[in-house]
Parts: structure tokens; sequence; C-alpha cells
């Protein structure tokens, strides 16, 4: 289980259900990274390393790119035309804080290479509408809830 922001394009006066429709729908016939998204995942990189330290690189041929930090669990994917960011329920409190400001952050810096906008489907909303406290509290809320279930 994992804290999800999908990154996604939408059109002037398009819902947030439509957009989430339309790329469920493309997911399936996914092909290879678009240039635009192989140059601006070059840019990314360098600016996610200097943000969160050692980071892993996977690169498979041109269809997907991953940036993996250990320390955070912080997950970003470029599968076909696909953005996401996935963080797991690891952290509560202040731990929770520290690794959401740098998952927010690095969003920050995918939406401006990309051009895309950053999309919380746990709140239903664009990141940039989420308030650090509830994507903190959510954080919160279920790490305990499955520390109390499955044990730390």
């Amino acid at each position: 289980m994992s804290y999800d922001i999908y990154f996604l394009s939408r059109d002037e006066g398009q819902s947030w259900d439509d957009v989430l429709e339309a790329a469920e729908a493309a997911a399936e016939d996914s092909g290879p990274i678009p240039a635009e998204l192989l140059e601006a995942w070059q840019r990314i990189v360098p600016q996610a390393r200097s943000l969160l330290g050692d980071v892993d690189i996977t690169e498979y041929e041109q269809e997907s790119r991953d940036l993996s930090h250990s320390d955070t669990g912080i997950d970003l994917s470029v599968f076909g035309d696909e953005v996401s960011i996935t963080v797991p329920y690891w952290h509560n409190g202040e731990g929770a804080a520290r690794v959401l400001a740098k998952l927010f952050a690095l969003c920050a810096l995918v939406e401006k290479e990309t051009g895309l906008t950053a999309y919380d489907p746990q709140v239903e909303m664009p990141l940039a509408e989420t308030s650090p406290h509830q994507a903190i509290s959510i954080m919160s809320s279920v790490t305990t809830d499955l520390r109390n279930r499955y044990g730390s």
C-alpha cells in the first residue's frame, strides 16, 4: 500500500473523473515513452538527486524509467506516457511530515518539467489544492493502522 500521486493532462472544463477514466483507458495501450517525457526525465533526474540525495535509477529501453529513494521509499515512475510517484505507508507524525515535504517538492519539480498536473487520488484533487496537513494526517493514520493490524 502506498500514498500515490498521478501526473495527468487535463483540458479546460474537463472533470477529474473524465481525466482519470481516460488515463485508465490509455494505460491499457501503453507504448514507448514519448520523446518529450524522455527529455523531461533527463532534466528531472539531476534535480531529484539534489532534492533526495542518493537515488537508484532503472531504465528499460524506451518503455520505462524509475527513480527510487531507499531512505524514504519515494518512487518516481514513467511507464509509456504514465507518470506517477508512490510512497509506502512507512511514515507517521514528524517522519511523515519530512517525507511528504520531499514528495511535494518532487511533485512540483515533475510538474514544472513535464507540464502535467500532480493529482492526489487519496483526497481526489490536484496536489496543489491538497493541504500538507491533510496529506500528513492520511499518511500517519494509514501507517498507524497498518502497524496495529500487522505489526511494525
